[in-house]
């Protein structure tokens, strides 16, 4: 049986190193994004889908199903980063990061569950290194990325036993163009290419990483 996994922010630069990963081996991939207009070379593309509304989720996911067949995989690679600090900040810039990272990465979960449930799978999920001591500015995000790996236990939790696994990858600053942009002076050099995230990405959602479930992998450049 084909393995069919679906990439949510497949548009983004981390989403388009997986759906690149996971072609490269044989894997049939749904890219689906909330961008209007995708151009990527997947095997079905959904552009315009809102990932943070349960009930457009549920039906990119069907169909998804029913042009491609049964999902077994899913690749929660949707999110965002604000800057921004507690005092004087925004009360949206929390819905903001919340809505992105994390509601995005729980709607996904759910709508795929019934489908993985049926014959096995795995869920991957994106937090963040930086969720874990996160420094002035990072509050919003990083409490919304401390979601996702809440999210990750919980759910590998309430499915053990039942063949579909979870588990989420912990970045630290990824290379990207958009990251390049905004940190002009940062050096790149210990930044992690997106391209090597993806193998991580893809070993977890692939039936080697059997014994892996309810991890959170961080990712640092060497």
């Amino acid at each position: 049986m084909s393995r069919i996994v679906i990439v949510t922010g497949a548009s983004g630069a981390l989403g388009r190193a997986v759906v690149a990963r996971l072609r490269a081996e044989g894997v049939v991939v749904a890219a689906v994004d909330a961008v209007a207009t995708v151009e990527i070379d997947a095997d079905l593309v959904l552009p315009g889908v809102d990932l943070a509304d349960a009930a457009s989720v549920a039906t990119a996911f069907e169909t998804v199903a029913t042009a491609l067949g049964p999902i077994t995989g899913l690749a929660n690679i949707a999110g965002g980063f604000v800057w921004e600090p507690v005092v004087g900040g925004e009360a949206q810039t929390w819905d903001r990061m919340f809505r992105t990272n994390l509601l995005t990465a729980a709607l996904a979960s759910r709508a795929a569950l019934p489908h993985l449930l049926k014959q096995g799978g795995s869920i991957v999920n994106v937090g963040a290194a930086g969720a874990v001591d996160p420094a002035t500015g990072m509050a919003p995000y990083a409490a919304s990325k401390a979601g996702v790996m809440a999210l990750t236990r919980s759910l590998a939790d309430e499915v053990r036993g039942k063949g579909v696994r979870i588990n989420a990858v912990l970045p630290t600053i990824l290379d990207t163009p958009t990251n390049r942009r905004d940190m002009p002076d940062a050096d790149p050099a210990g930044w992690i290419r997106p391209a090597d995230a993806a193998e991580v990405i893809a070993f977890l959602l692939s039936d080697v990483s059997v014994a892996v479930n309810g991890a959170g992998i961080a990712l640092a450049a060497s």
